[in-house]
């Protein structure tokens, strides 16, 4: 099971990896290199993950298995 949620989340928003790097103004194989933990994002871009799908930074890297941080 990959710890980072990054795939899991695009998936179930039904996003392609080309949406998402539009949406976040990134390249699709750099979001492809970070589901594929080939690559590891700074804490900016985490943060920038985390905003975008409305998960807590916990859920986003496997060390919590509650989305909302409110919860």
């Amino acid at each position: 099971m990959d710890i980072f949620r990054l795939k899991e989340l695009r998936k179930e928003r039904g996003l392609s990896q080309v949406r998402l790097a539009i949406d976040l103004n990134m390249n699709q194989n750099t979001i492809s290199r970070y589901e594929n933990e080939e690559r590891e994002a700074d804490y900016s871009t985490l943060i920038l993950f985390a905003d975008y799908f409305d998960v807590s930074l916990d859920y986003l890297l496997g060390r919590s298995p509650i989305k909302d941080m409110m919860r």
